[in-house]
């Protein structure tokens, strides 16, 4: 399994960052690789936000979709993301998000294997790299968005 932590403080409000991680369809527009994002079944409770979404990552004829299950803590200012269906045997995705000083500091982790063994040992060789790419496509998309 290949896992790994980020902590950084993004230049905008707490609510609007959630807003800006929570709205996947729009994730084509800046994540690197993201082809497609789609809502699928989306309820809203007091404290809860849940929907299924789908992610096609990868580049013209080389793709995977990727099916997730997306909760939203809104009390615990949380997002939990977990596996259900695609080239990932096993996903666990946290976005912790706290107001400090009118910006907001953000907590990921990802823990994640691939079903694909040789894939997953290659893509452990350039997750760290992957992975802050994507971080900075977020942060770039705050700033752009809310500053």
């Amino acid at each position: 399994m290949s896992s790994a932590s980020i902590k950084k403080i993004i230049p905008c409000k707490k609510k609007q960052l959630i807003e800006m991680v929570l709205d996947i369809e729009k994730y084509p527009e800046f994540v690197p690789w993201c082809i497609e994002g789609k809502v699928i079944d989306k309820n809203e409770g007091k404290d809860l936000i849940t929907f299924n979404g789908d992610l096609k990552v990868g580049k013209s004829f080389l793709n995977e979709t990727f099916s997730s299950h997306v909760t939203y803590h809104k009390e615990k200012d949380k997002i939990i993301v977990t596996n259900l269906e695609g080239p990932l045997k096993h996903l666990k995705n946290e976005w912790n998000f706290k107001e400090v000083n009118n910006a907001t500091q953000l907590e990921f982790f990802i823990d994640f294997e691939l079903k694909n063994p040789i894939l997953n040992s290659i893509m452990k060789k350039s997750f760290e790299l992957g992975l802050n790419k994507i971080a900075k496509a977020f942060e770039l998309r705050a700033i752009n968005l809310y500053k």
